[in-house]
């Protein structure tokens, strides 16, 4: 039996978050040339732990000395492996400074991207910043609104190629939090959804958020006195969360045009919501516009076109 082919990269591209690390084997033209994965995630790692975690993790790579490493996520942060401050708004969407990791081997020069800021209203991005320049690299001259829903929520006003402002929301943090950890849980179990229900909620919550509350107590009585079901409670308490923050959210969306990245579950369910207001977003796949924003970090880093 033939033995598979060593794989030898040009450069290596991080997304290194809080609970997972990817690193990916790139050529110089942006190819992928392989991939691997890691539960190693910042939260779990003291600072001296992230280069020899990096190093097992690409052991079997044939790798040049010295081999150029861009990483983008939480790895930047105070509490990750070196920080790279914040950059304000409004900068450039391309991240083209990275910073240089200190007291690393030398066959290793590993740069991190570092995140952006806004001081008032006060907010932060880490990692998110990368798939805008990449989404942005992929989609040259494009303005408007980017949506990246998450655990925390951002919409970002994007023009002439800046980062011009942003809100986060703690939307997907809250659905864990009251899904797992209030009265709710008992009415909350599975994973189905049921979509006409999504978006009814979706749209009352928006037109009408003072009810927000007490509509989540009614998915718990709803559950005790009309058996109604857990695809159903889920749908709503998801439409209620996305509703209010669309509502907060519509200076942003409303008449512009919105583009959204990140898991195709969750972005088409941000993609219906909208197009219940009569905006007709577009999705485009995290990991995707992820390793475009570090080739494009790469590329003006070594002036490689």
């Amino acid at each position: 039996m033939s033995q598979a082919a060593p794989i030898s990269p040009d450069w290596i591209a991080v997304d290194w978050g809080t609970s997972n690390l990817r690193a990916f084997a790139m050529d110089a033209g942006g190819t992928v040339l392989g991939e691997a994965t890691s539960d190693k995630g910042m939260s779990s790692l003291a600072p001296n732990e992230f280069e020899p975690v990096l190093r097992a993790l690409i052991a079997d790579w044939t790798v040049p000395n010295p081999c150029t490493v861009i990483a983008c996520g939480m790895v930047g942060s105070r509490q990750g492996w070196q920080e790279a401050p914040y950059r304000g708004v409004p900068c450039s969407a391309k991240s083209d400074a990275p910073v240089r990791v200190s007291n690393v081997g030398d066959d290793l020069h590993v740069w991190l991207i570092s995140g952006i800021k806004q001081p008032d209203p006060a907010d932060v991005m880490r990692g998110e910043e990368t798939q805008i320049a990449g989404f942005l690299a992929l989609n040259p001259d494009w303005d408007g609104v980017l949506c990246l829903p998450g655990t925390h929520c951002k919409w970002v006003h994007v023009s002439a190629g800046e980062i011009v402002s942003f809100r986060t929301f703690m939307t997907g943090e809250l659905f864990d939090t009251i899904s797992t950890g209030t009265v709710l849980r008992h009415s909350l179990n599975g994973t189905d959804m049921d979509e006409s229900a999504f978006l009814n909620a979706a749209s009352e919550t928006l037109s009408r958020p003072e009810k927000f509350t007490t509509n989540l107590f009614s998915l718990r009585a709803a559950d005790l006195l009309n058996g109604q079901s857990a695809a159903t409670a889920r749908a709503k308490l998801s439409g209620a969360l996305i509703g209010m923050e669309l509502a907060a959210a519509k200076p942003y969306w409303l008449g512009q045009n919105v583009a959204l990245i990140g898991s195709s579950t969750l972005c088409t369910l941000y993609q219906q919501a909208l197009a219940q207001q009569g905006v007709d977003a577009t999705l485009s796949d995290a990991a995707s516009v992820t390793r475009a924003g570090l080739c494009a970090t790469y590329k003006a880093l070594t002036g490689k076109s």
